[in-house]
Parts: structure tokens; sequence; C-alpha cells
């Protein structure tokens, strides 16, 4: 079974920029959202795109990828629930992990979320001064809650 392992934290400031080792622009929809399992469709430069499956709550979540063709994609987007989420992800170096910065645009601009995977939901790594609050396990900090519900109130 595919897993993911991840924290995730709310952004602050602007000192992570200087450091962004890698760019790029993510849309990204869902087919399905219901408690604990999702089905998301997610474009990234407009070249390739990605089908996924996620399954559990929290911190350790099941996952399963697949490439899929772009205008396979582009055709799913008329079956979406919610909106399309739009973001540039900056990759950030954090030792041996690596911190995804995710700053949001369209209808969730203003939002901006850093995710660090883990291998192991035990691995602690150092986390910089840029990590504000930590809402890994919350709920209306998901993608697919972005999606059906917008920003949370206290963004």
């Amino acid at each position: 079974m595919g897993r993911e392992i991840e924290r995730k934290f709310r952004v602050t400031g602007e000192d992570w920029r200087g450091q962004v080792i890698e760019t790029y622009r993510l849309e990204q929809f869902y087919l399905f959202v219901r408690e604990n399992v999702s089905v998301r469709v997610r474009i990234r430069d407009g070249t390739s795109a990605r089908l996924t499956i996620k399954t559990g709550g929290g911190m350790d979540r099941g996952e399963f990828e697949y490439e899929i063709p772009l205008s396979d994609a582009e055709a799913l987007r008329e079956s979406r629930v919610g909106i399309v989420v739009e973001k540039t992800r900056h990759i950030v170096p954090l030792g041996a992990f690596r911190v995804e910065i995710d700053v949001f645009a369209g209808a969730l601009a203003g939002l901006v979320m850093a995710e660090i995977e883990l291998r192991d939901a035990s691995d602690r790594p150092d986390l910089p001064a840029f990590l504000g609050r930590e809402v890994t396990g919350d709920a209306r900090f998901t993608n697919a809650r972005l999606a059906i519900d917008g920003r949370p109130d206290d963004v």
C-alpha cells in the first residue's frame, strides 16, 4: 500500500524565498471527497497529470498515484466537486527532508501552507523559523476541504 507521512504548517514570513531550489505550478481538483477518502486530479505546469487516491486522516495516510494523459485530466475537470485549487509549489531543502511551500492563488489567494514529507512518523526534523502553527490533522487545511469549503475563517 502506498503511504504518505507528512506534517503540515501555516507559513509565516518570507525568509524561505531565498532558499527555494525548485518551483512549479499546480492545478488540482477533486472528483470525490468524503471523510478520510478523496480522489484528486493534479496538473503540473500544464504539461503532465496524475490521479491520486488518498485514504485515512492525520499524518499517516494511504496514497495511490497514477500518471494519466493530460487530455483525460482536462476532460475530468468538468466533473469536479468544489473549486480548482491553484497554487505555486516551492521546494526548500531541510537536511534529509524538504519543505514543500504552497502559495495559493485564485479563490484561495493569500493562503501559504507548508508540508514536510517524512519517511517515518517518528521523524523529527528541525523546523525552520518560517513554519508557523502546525495544522497536521486539522481537516480544514487539507486541499480537499479547501476545494469544497474554501479558506477557513481563521486564515
